[in-house]
């Protein structure tokens, strides 16, 4: 039962992900594949949008469509920084109803980052993206070129699919003032580590002298 419950998902994940190929140009296109395991969401996201907004390219124009095919693998194994599974929500109404000339706002409905990664991990990858391209006509063809998949297995085997390599993470260098925070605090440490050192001997010293005395 769960097998079948399984083929029938993948099925159904390959049939949307071949979804809408027929109204995208892909004579010109790369294909970059971008591997999301143990990527930190929007550090990946920013990539994707710049890739399929085509501004790593030296012919883009804001107007063009000029970005290339960007296909995600592995989007269950997704990471994120601080508190953002429990604290980030995702939020939405249910929609309004027009009855007599009057509206009816609908429900709001929230999930959080984690129900959502259980639910569709796709949608997240989905909506850090395009939230970061400009809301203008062209949107909508970009959105197209972005094909995500939870895991390794994808129909795209046939295309000449290049590996996207991320840029090595920058880590900004301390302020002076954090630094000597920093190093006052490594010292404070230090110092009772060593006084807690110190009183052990001088304990274990007192000890054997009773020791000997009796």
């Amino acid at each position: 039962m769960a097998t079948t419950a399984a083929a029938s998902t993948l099925k159904r994940n390959m049939k949307t992900a071949l979804a809408g190929l027929r109204r995208i140009n892909l004579e010109g296109l790369r294909w970059r594949v971008f591997d999301a395991r143990g990527q930190v969401l929007g550090r990946l996201a920013a990539q994707i949008s710049t890739v399929i907004q085509g501004k790593d390219k030296p012919t883009y124009t804001p107007h063009r469509e000029e970005g290339d095919m960007c296909v995600v693998l592995n989007a269950k194994d997704i990471c994120v920084t601080g508190r953002k599974l429990t604290d980030k929500f995702y939020r939405w109404h249910t929609g309004q109803v027009l009855i007599l000339m009057v509206n009816y706002i609908g429900h709001l409905k929230e999930r959080s980052l984690k129900d959502q990664m259980a639910k569709d991990p796709t949608e997240v990858i989905r909506k850090a993206v395009l939230r970061m391209l400009p809301r203008n006509k062209l949107r909508d063809d970009r959105d197209r070129k972005l094909r995500i998949f939870v895991d390794n297995e994808h129909p795209f085997h046939d295309r000449p699919l290049e590996p996207y390599i991320m840029p090595p993470r920058s880590v900004r260098e301390l302020r002076p003032r954090a630094r000597r925070a920093m190093i006052r605090a490594q010292k404070k440490a230090e110092n009772q580590q060593q006084k807690g050192d110190s009183g052990k001997i001088a304990r274990r010293k007192r000890e054997i002298n009773n020791e000997i005395t009796t």
